[in-house]
């Protein structure tokens, strides 16, 4: 038997204002599961991309899992865009390829991607919602600093590197190249823009972008390329906010670590800056074809004792320089062997060739021993890897809850 449901007119008002608060709420975020097949086209094609990468036996997964849920939702209110920022996550048991291209160590771990390309720096803040909505929400802020005045430029900080823009208009494909590199490079560089008439005394040939190094008499550099070609512009500006041989210290080093190449360092006292003008220019000269296959460093003796006693050095015997690879720590001979041509270039050669690991094990190869040489270099063998212990530890992720 049907029975009719009879409204008054105040409960039909009601009933009506339920349906269209329900029409107008926001539906809930749907995670986007990432694979093989679509990781590189979704990553791509997101201006902002946080990605969980997670293991569904993990205990901490599990628990991350609603927290990154609700932030997504609460994201997706205020940039609804389905481009503008996206939450995803990866199963590593399942694709362990895309964990093992991403160097995915510990779970769950969340890295940041902009226009398909992984930040050097990941997610370490809290694992709550109101700490990865904060996340997010800086790093949808402008990174360019409008300039007002010409002669804001004039004294700007020359202790930081400094990535200048003169453009005609923000509305072109010119500034949205520089905003989309300024995204990427913001926390290696200051990017500034004069937009409009005040750019104009700089603008005589059209828009252009100047690099002002470190250094109060460093020249400006031009960048000649086509502004529009977002590859273009962004190696140039790459190659000028990121230096060739970075300073290591114990508050980047984890960092470091975590973008999982060798380290070819050289220790040295901070006041010694010949010798690292020396090792930069060598590792310049003999090493540039390496970049992306090494991390070239410097470390201050001093705060570095350790991983020297861990070759056997003291700060009294810097500079030195030595290649870390994880597993163990390598001695170059002597700091005055980079005088030699093609020295350092071999001592790198020799461990991505599989040469230092080797003798490490069985001792020199014949070739390399003098008579009666053989019994010493056995007696010194490489210690273990000492810069594989700013590494974070699998249990960080506790004090995340």
């Amino acid at each position: 038997m049907k029975h009719a449901i009879l409204l008054s007119a105040s409960d039909l008002a009601c009933f009506l204002m339920l349906i269209a608060v329900w029409a107008c709420t926001p539906s809930k975020s749907e995670i986007v599961n990432l694979d093989s097949g679509n990781i590189d086209d979704i990553l791509s094609n997101s201006d902002v991309a946080l990605v969980n990468f997670y293991a569904d036996w993990c205990r901490f997964s599990q628990m991350l899992h609603p927290i990154f849920t609700e932030a997504s939702n609460i994201i997706k209110e205020e940039y609804p865009d389905k481009n503008n920022v996206i939450f995803a996550r990866v199963d590593c048991d399942q694709y362990s390829d895309i964990a093992q291209r991403y160097r995915i160590g510990k779970y769950p771990t969340l890295k940041l991607f902009r226009n398909g390309m992984m930040m050097k720096r990941e997610y370490r803040g809290q694992r709550s919602v109101s700490a990865i909505v904060d996340f997010i929400r800086q790093q949808k802020s402008d990174p360019v600093r409008d300039v007002n005045d010409l002669e804001e430029i004039k004294t700007v900080d020359r202790s930081k590197r400094n990535i200048i823009g003169f453009f005609e208009s923000k509305d072109s494909d010119n500034y949205r190249t520089f905003q989309k590199v300024a995204n990427i490079l913001h926390d290696d560089c200051v990017f500034m823009a004069a937009v409009g008439d005040i750019s104009k005394p700089e603008r005589f040939s059209g828009d252009n972008v100047i690099y002002r190094p470190l250094g109060d008499n460093a020249p400006d550099m031009v960048y000649l390329g086509s502004l529009t070609n977002f590859d273009l512009t962004y190696a140039w500006t790459q190659d000028k906010c990121v230096p060739l041989v970075r300073e290591i210290t114990f508050e980047n080093g984890e960092e470091l670590t975590e973008e999982g190449l060798p380290f070819l360092i050289l220790f040295h006292m901070k006041h010694d800056t010949e010798s690292l003008e020396k090792f930069q220019q060598e590792v310049a000269r003999q090493l540039i074809g390496e970049k992306g296959t090494i991390n070239f460093l410097h470390a201050d003796c001093d705060n570095f004792r350790h991983p020297l006693l861990h070759i056997q050095k003291t700060p009294a015997d810097c500079p030195v320089i030595a290649i870390d690879s994880f597993k163990h720590m390598y001695v170059f001979p002597g700091f005055n062997d980079l005088s030699t041509p093609g020295k350092l270039k071999q001592f790198v050669q020799d461990l991505h060739s599989g040469k230092l690991h080797r003798e490490f094990h069985h001792g020199p190869d014949p070739t390399d021993v003098a008579p009666g040489q053989e019994a010493r270099d056995l007696a010194s063998i490489p210690p273990e890897s000492s810069f594989q212990k700013l590494a974070p530890s699998e249990y960080r992720l506790l004090n995340g809850y």
